[in-house]
């Protein structure tokens, strides 16, 4: 039987008289959002959507300032069809302001006692807010030993009226194996294994054990002669709390034989420091920083003995480590060192790196993301009186994309690289979710590096290019292709780049 469809819109409502109220005095609720805030603001279309969203808006406002049981009570709807408004009443009940009161934690018995307690940082009588608690649940997460965080707040104030809070955690296994690998059409490729304990002595001490074996693809261009072969042998670890509960050990080691268009390098490395975790978000570490082996570059080859001592500092207040859609994070690394023997101070290396994301919808389909970097080695004469795996180069997956490896640095008079003493880069993406796993991601990139201790700004290389994401529950996989805009005659044609999470 055929069956016809016929659809009478009718006019469009649009929102009219705009009300938030006292519940228990029914006045209006000084302090409430404007009705433009909870979206729902007169002559705007009337979306129903926008009806239930500004609800859930309104209640976290009052959370937010501190009522941790706000809620809307009541919701008078009205349409009036002689002038197409629909007129929205809200009443809230706020509840009582609070403050912080007792943590219970429990599931803890797979750490060591008090580790939770030491590292919750909200003191009894602390102003509410929710948002402490979600960072709290996050710094809690951070540690590997922890699979799951549940935080739960009480359903009344305490008699000293604070609100009681629940913690219960819950362990992940302590040992694990994995696999990973790269491609890069102008890097070359890579494959790792590892395996990890997140739990080593009760204490959240975490050891990984890294064996690698990477490809370069083509023959360095420094080193003509070098095998392309690369390999890597390195261990982490790291103890939390090793003076009090904000101060963290971290080492590093490496045996490695690493291969790039500028140089070759064989040897061994040593990291270590004390990281001090100032807050939930900022933290800053002072450590030690040795290696030693040979290095083989335009100039011949040499010894790679090095000292130094960085200090770094980082902070992060976006809201994913693979794929943040909002927020910024900042690292930066100020290191003296100077080569094993040498009599006198030798150079400092200061470098930075800022980027920030943004998103222009509120269900963060689209985020604009930005991040630009720049560095300066000073302190020295002569550009090789720095080592060469020390020196600064730009070009590849992780600076300018779509330009070969190293390619967008300074060359000596046979057109070698050879590295520089500064560089700068900067780069924009627009992250587009088309569904709920698949993404494109339209870039653009600039950079380069210079034999000067500050850049010029002369010389930039500009690239641009498309990437695809596929999102997962650990993160996204990026595939990414680019095309330099202004390349040199032995440049490649297009990078194509394979990994996991966001470029940056």
């Amino acid at each position: 039987m055929p069956v016809r469809v016929e659809v009478t819109t009718g006019p469009q409502f649009t929102f009219g008289t705009i009300a938030i109220l006292d519940a228990r005095t029914r006045r209006p609720l000084e302090g409430s959002p404007s009705p433009a805030a909870l979206w729902i603001a007169p002559g705007e279309p009337a979306l129903a959507d926008n009806v239930v969203r500004a609800e859930a808006r309104l209640v976290d406002h009052w959370r937010d300032q501190g009522y941790p049981f706000a809620k809307v009570v009541s919701k008078d709807v009205v349409a009036d069809h002689k002038t197409q408004k629909l007129n929205v009443t809200l009443s809230v009940d706020t509840g009582p302001r609070a403050t912080f009161g007792t943590f219970t934690v429990s599931g803890a018995d797979f750490l060591t006692p008090g580790f939770i307690e030491d590292r919750i940082m909200i003191p009894p009588g602390t102003p509410y807010s929710p948002e402490r608690l979600n960072r709290l649940r996050r710094r809690l997460l951070e540690y590997q030993a922890i699979a799951s965080v549940r935080i739960r707040e009480g359903e009344r104030l305490d008699a000293q009226g604070r609100l009681p809070v629940f913690i219960e955690v819950a362990p992940r296994e302590p040992r694990y194996v994995g696999f990973s690998a790269t491609y890069s059409n102008t890097e070359g490729s890579a494959a790792n294994v590892y395996w990890g304990h997140r739990n080593l002595w009760g204490g959240a001490e975490t050891l990984r054990i890294d064996g690698q074996v990477s490809w370069f693809g083509t023959q360095p261009e420094a080193v003509p002669s070098a095998d392309p072969f690369g390999y890597k042998l390195a261990a982490s670890f790291t103890k939390p709390g090793i003076i009090t509960a904000q101060e963290d050990l971290v080492a590093q080691a490496a045996v490695l034989r690493e291969v790039t268009n500028a140089y070759v390098r064989e040897g061994a490395t040593f990291l270590a420091g004390v990281r001090h975790n100032v807050d939930d978000q900022l933290s800053v570490q002072l450590g030690a920083d040795l290696e030693t082996g040979t290095v083989e570059d335009a100039n011949g080859k040499g010894p790679a003995d090095v000292i130094g001592v960085p200090a770094d500092l980082k902070w992060d207040t976006t809201d994913s480590p693979l794929d943040p859609a909002s927020g910024f994070r900042l690292s930066a690394t100020l290191e003296p060192f100077a080569k094993l023997g040498a009599a006198d101070a030798g150079p400092v290396l200061a470098q930075g790196t800022f980027s920030t994301y943004y998103g222009l919808d509120e269900e963060r389909r689209y985020i604009l993301a930005g991040r630009v970097g720049a560095g300066s080695i000073f302190g020295v004469s002569d550009l090789y009186d720095v080592p060469a795996q020390r020196r600064f180069y730009v070009g590849g997956g992780g600076s300018v994309r779509g330009y070969d490896y190293q390619s967008i640095s300074p060359r000596n008079a046979d057109g070698d690289i050879v590295g520089g003493l500064s560089y700068v880069e900067a780069s924009a993406e627009l992250r587009i979710k088309v569904t709920e796993t698949i993404g494109v991601v339209p870039f653009f990139d600039m950079g380069a590096a210079y034999a000067t201790d500050t850049p010029d700004f002369s010389g930039l290389k500009y690239s641009a290019g498309i990437g695809l994401r596929y999102y997962t529950a650990v993160g996204p996989l990026r595939l990414d292709v680019a095309f330099p805009l202004n390349p040199e005659p032995d440049d490649a044609g297009y990078g194509i780049y394979v990994s996991l999470g966001q470029a940056f």
